[in-house]
């Protein structure tokens, strides 16, 4: 399995109207992918209030090439959001056993 990792960081001033982006669109869309075993959406604290996040465990690499393609490195965003996001990061790992 595959454990992603995808941060934002909002525009200041556009955590609200990401926020409801998030809430409406986001998690409801990435909770309904195939490929998805478990979603954690993280929003923000108060020591970072622009920062939301996307913890995602995929089933394998090849579900995850198939929601973003082959340049799964890349961190996709909806082009909805593009003028509310400042700048957004991802990570990926391998998920172990514990």
């Amino acid at each position: 399995m595959i454990m992603r990792i995808f941060q934002v960081t909002t525009r200041p001033g556009k955590e609200e109207e990401f926020g409801r982006f998030f809430r409406d669109t986001a998690i409801p869309l990435m909770k309904s992918t195939p490929g998805i075993v478990y979603l954690f959406p993280g929003a923000p604290r108060e020591d970072a209030p622009r920062e939301f996040s996307f913890v995602m465990v995929w089933e394998s690499l090849e579900a995850l090439k198939s929601f973003v393609g082959e340049d799964y490195q890349s961190p996709h965003i909806d082009p909805i959001e593009a003028e509310l996001v400042e700048s957004r990061s991802i990570k990926h790992y391998d998920l172990v056993d514990g």
